[in-house]
């Protein structure tokens, strides 16, 4: 029997929940999905490099000769094949990488919750770039802890400032590659020596590189995973150079923290979807990905050359802006009081969208910011969009 005039329950939502705020660029999205709207915006592949014949190849597949296996429940370290494949991509001749040390995920984004689970609690500190990436800050927020921005410049952060701000810390979290949002890659020689700065503390660095593979050279800096295997979580993901679609991703880490992780996402999901593996393991186990990679560098090369190129034409010379190597992003500076959110405003009132730089900071933020992404956007409207937002700036000058 239903309840008439029931009363309006009044929700008391837990500490964690009232501390959850909507994600800045999810925000923006919404407005971007008008058709007239140039976006800048989303941190989103070019659906141009979806390989969509080689997926439904390996659905088909998989559901014809291991159906029944595919669509059961499946461990919660993954498949093993799969995780296998992970291991020997990483492992170099000084350092082994084993499959016991790969955990799979439902994206990235699940393994930051995990790490921040398993590592953070109320007030602990934790490491992070200045600026550093948004979803990371997120999914870290929810377990309390203090955030402790290290200085950075135009090579990324200083690793000289992590023995310093480092004590008594519980991670530190860093994108060594193209990073979002600002494109910056570190150099090997700050990359030896932010692992040895980590060492010496006994401070567990987080490597999240889900655009190392993005290098317009195609030729990737090494990996701060196997300079010490013993103290440097890496995750990687398949969303950047497959598709996001899937939410297919890992970590990578010492047995006694995979072994936390495992039973914190136990709790999760019980396991990351068994067909979604068996499929994108269909499809990369023959070298799939050695000649399909190249197309989305050349891809993306051709539009950042695009926007760097609209950037020194329209943009103001007070403002400056990275010129990144490999990704998706360029982050954009510009004169002290300039708002960009205020920018934002009357960008999308003339439809061109882009991020605002202020929530990349983990405490201090710089509101005269911002972030572009051209992955999605052809040259002609990578042009027209930058134009308009020149004209913007200059006014506000």
């Amino acid at each position: 029997m239903k309840i008439n005039n029931p009363t309006p329950i009044q929700w008391r939502f837990s500490e964690r929940a009232q501390k959850l705020q909507s994600s800045a660029i999810r925000e923006i999205l919404k407005v971007t999905m008008r058709p007239e709207v140039i976006s800048f915006a989303g941190g989103l592949p070019s659906p141009a490099t979806f390989p969509v014949e080689q997926m439904r190849a390996a659905y088909d597949k998989v559901l014809s000769l291991q159906g029944k296996i595919a669509l059961q429940y499946g461990p919660t370290d993954g498949y093993g094949p799969l995780r296998e494949w992970v291991a020997n991509s990483l492992s170099t001749s000084d350092a082994k990488i084993l499959p016991e040390q790969v955990l799979m995920v439902s994206g990235s984004q699940q393994g930051l919750d995990l790490l921040g689970k398993v590592l953070i609690d109320e007030g602990s500190k934790v490491l992070v770039e200045t600026p550093s990436y948004l979803g990371a800050l997120q999914a870290f927020s929810l377990y309390g802890p203090e955030f402790v921005s290290l200085p950075s410049d135009d090579g990324g952060l200083l690793p000289e400032a992590v023995e310093t701000l480092g004590q008594g810390a519980r991670m530190l979290y860093a994108l060594p590659n193209f990073q979002n949002p600002t494109g910056r890659t570190l150099s090997v020689e700050r990359r030896q020596a932010l692992v040895a700065a980590c060492d010496k503390l006994g401070l567990p660095l987080i490597e999240d590189d889900p655009y190392g593979a993005l290098s317009y050279r195609g030729e990737p800096l090494p990996k701060m995973l196997n300079m010490n295997p013993d103290g440097v979580i890496y995750m990687g993901s398949f969303s950047k150079i497959l598709t996001p679609g899937i939410r297919l991703g890992y970590v990578v880490a010492p047995r006694p923290l995979v072994e936390k992780l495992e039973q914190a996402k136990q709790a999760t999901d019980l396991h990351t979807a068994q067909l979604t593996q068996m499929v994108v393991y269909e499809a990369i186990k023959d070298g799939f990905l050695k000649e399909h990679i190249p197309t989305i560098r050349k891809l993306y090369s051709d539009q950042c050359a695009a926007m760097l190129d609209a950037l020194q034409t329209y943009f103001p010379s007070s403002a400056s802006w990275t010129k990144p190597e490999g990704g998706m992003f360029i982050w954009v500076t510009l004169p002290k009081h300039i708002d960009s959110k205020v920018l934002l405003a009357q960008a999308i009132e003339q439809h061109v969208a882009f991020v605002p730089g202020a929530p990349f900071y983990g405490n201090t933020p710089e509101s005269n910011t911002l972030r572009l992404s051209f992955v999605t956007v052809p040259p002609e409207k990578i042009r027209k969009g930058i134009e308009i937002l020149g004209k913007l700036i200059t006014a506000m000058l």
